[in-house]
């Protein structure tokens, strides 16, 4: 398997940059379709943000509105800007997971895409 990684933005927060909006593309694969891409933000010093996964599809899913550069959910003020919506979403775990189980119910219902359970979506104080 061949995949093709490539910087599309630089994530900023003022002046400095904190990451970038990254582009994997599978350009070879003999076990599955090839020319399969995917979009994701590296956020320096953290990883993939999950927090900004969440913007992206709440906004596909209509189930967070952004209004100019401002982003709510349902009346719940999420924050103005992309960046302050993501460390909003980082800091208010309850609104986060909130979130998450109202855009995988979106998904399993789209034909497109194939979900399966994670281990975050287990209890934390749960025997695995």
């Amino acid at each position: 398997m061949r995949i093709d990684i490539r910087k599309i933005a630089q994530i900023k927060k003022g002046e400095d940059v904190i990451g970038s909006r990254t582009r994997a593309k599978v350009v070879k694969n003999k076990v599955a379709a090839p020319f399969k891409q995917a979009e994701f933000d590296l956020v320096y010093n953290e990883g993939i943000s999950r927090e900004s996964e969440m913007l992206m599809f709440g906004e596909k899913y209509g189930l967070i509105k952004k209004m100019g550069s401002s982003y709510s959910y349902g009346d719940v003020k999420i924050g103005r800007g992309y960046d302050s919506a993501r460390v909003f979403l980082k800091t208010n775990k309850a609104i986060a997971k909130e979130i998450t189980k109202e855009i995988l119910k979106q998904m399993k219902s789209d034909d497109s895409f194939s979900v399966s359970a994670s281990a975050d979506d287990k209890d934390e104080g749960s025997p695995e």
